[in-house]
């Protein structure tokens, strides 16, 4: 079985946009009553095949939103993406949460659910065919689909990996 390389990426050399995937409510019960807090689930990335996602607990929304989008620039990957859309189809797989992406053709749009959504669109991927199985939750879908898209290989890579001639890999 082939090791996959994730390509982690530079902060300081892109401008990243931040999505909010989720954000709860949680309450701690103690003697003095409930104590609120919230936690975040944050997508950010440079829409031209950079991603990262993060999970921020605060007192106060904001803060929460603030810690995430920090903890999700310390987890930024490299997708490839072809025309706009993946190389190939992929399964991805985080705790209970099951994703399955396609590539799709030019137009299709991006056609799948909330928290795959944000991924999919931060990546800069205009086009693919999603559909997300198992859990619900956010935090496993977002995993389950950033775990798909490390995942992928474009030609390039796969040519590289194998020491052979980019035609090699498409003529045999």
């Amino acid at each position: 079985m082939s090791t996959i390389n994730i390509k982690r990426v530079k902060t300081s050399e892109i401008e990243l946009k931040d999505r909010l995937v989720s954000i709860q409510r949680v309450a701690k019960v103690t003697k003095g009553g409930r104590t609120f807090s919230f936690s975040a689930i944050v997508v950010v990335g440079d829409e031209n095949g950079v991603v990262g996602y993060g999970l921020g607990k605060a007192k106060e929304v904001t803060e929460a939103i603030a810690k995430g989008v920090d903890d999700a620039k310390k987890n930024l990957v490299k997708v490839p993406i072809l025309n706009g859309t993946v190389p190939h189809e992929q399964i991805g797989k985080y705790s209970g949460g099951f994703v399955l992406i396609k590539p799709a053709a030019v137009g299709t749009g991006v056609i799948a659910g909330g928290a795959m959504r944000a991924v999919l669109e931060s990546a800069g991927i205009h086009n693919v065919l999603a559909k997300s199985k198992g859990s619900s939750n956010p935090h496993n879908v977002v995993k389950a689909t950033v775990d798909a898209l490390t995942k992928m290989r474009d030609a390039y890579t796969v040519a590289q990996n194998r020491g052979v001639d980019l035609n090699k890999v498409f003529n045999g």
